[in-house]
């Protein structure tokens, strides 16, 4: 019903808004499948439409709305990580010198973004039980996840998928659009997207790839995480199905592609 709810909000607030809808009218059946923006699969419609209508702003929630997408003006789809640098800086700036906790899936961006914008990164493991222990231990005001959960402490560090469009609102109309206020994290960052591995004995695998990384920085708070100066990843088994979930982050795309070769080599 976020559709909905939202025209409703606009018409009664007087809001300086236009909206275009795209599948928000209520059907459990789900023609279209799986109601996540996240998948791939899911984008082209989305991104299709707000080239088309020339939207400034493209804004996609999944079923139960406590996650959110964002596609810029120019048809770009943000990965949440993306976003969730810029939605650090924008809560530093309300809460100065605050704490941010993220998780170690991926790392640089959010790190750089807080201490840039004079606050302080907190890690925690991946999963909203984790993380809201960590966010009321030490009081951070901000956690985004790279599969798009966003928690805030004033919303009872719970996740919710209607703060960052206001925030994000708010940033475009005051600073500009959103290509732009993404760029300095686009051209600095570069990741695999989270790659997916059937592997039911994951533990030999685990083994072989930290004997093959042991010269880096090696951290196992969640799953095996090895960093070097211009490139990591993180390694972790699923809790649920039998996956082992790889992500890498590098300083230039060049660096991401051989490296996303060279660790699916070992994992295969």
């Amino acid at each position: 019903f976020q559709g909905e709810v939202l025209k409703k909000v606009v018409e009664v607030g007087n809001l300086p808004l236009k909206l275009v809808g795209l599948n928000d009218t209520p059907d459990g059946t789900f023609p279209k499948g799986r109601p996540d923006p996240f998948r791939p699969e899911n984008r082209p419609e989305f991104i299709k439409l707000v080239k088309s209508t020339k939207a400034d702003l493209g804004v996609a929630w999944d079923a139960d709305a406590d996650r959110v997408f964002f596609c810029t003006g120019s048809g770009v789809f943000v990965e949440p990580y993306f976003m969730n640098a810029l939605l650090i800086k924008a809560m530093l700036k309300k809460y100065p010198g605050s704490k941010i906790v993220y998780d170690p899936r991926y790392t640089w961006a959010l790190i750089d973004s807080a201490r840039e914008n004079g606050g302080r990164a907190i890690i925690s493991k991946v999963g909203h039980s984790y993380i809201k222990e960590v966010m009321r231990k030490e009081k951070a005001v901000f956690c985004g996840e790279s599969s798009g959960h966003t928690y805030f402490k004033d919303f009872w560090y719970a996740d919710s998928g209607m703060i960052p469009l206001l925030m994000v609102l708010e940033m475009v109309s005051k600073q500009g659009d959103l290509d732009q206020l993404l760029k300095p994290y686009l051209e600095r960052y570069f990741i695999s997207g989270e790659i997916n591995y059937e592997i039911a004995d994951y533990q030999p695998v685990f083994r072989k790839i930290e004997e093959r990384y042991s010269d880096g920085q090696i951290d196992k708070l969640d799953g095996l995480s090895v960093e070097y100066p211009d490139w990591r990843f993180n390694l972790r088994a699923s809790n649920t199905e039998p996956l082992v979930r790889l992500n890498i982050e590098a300083k230039s795309k060049e660096k991401l592609q051989e490296k996303v070769k060279e660790l699916e080599g070992l994992i295969k």
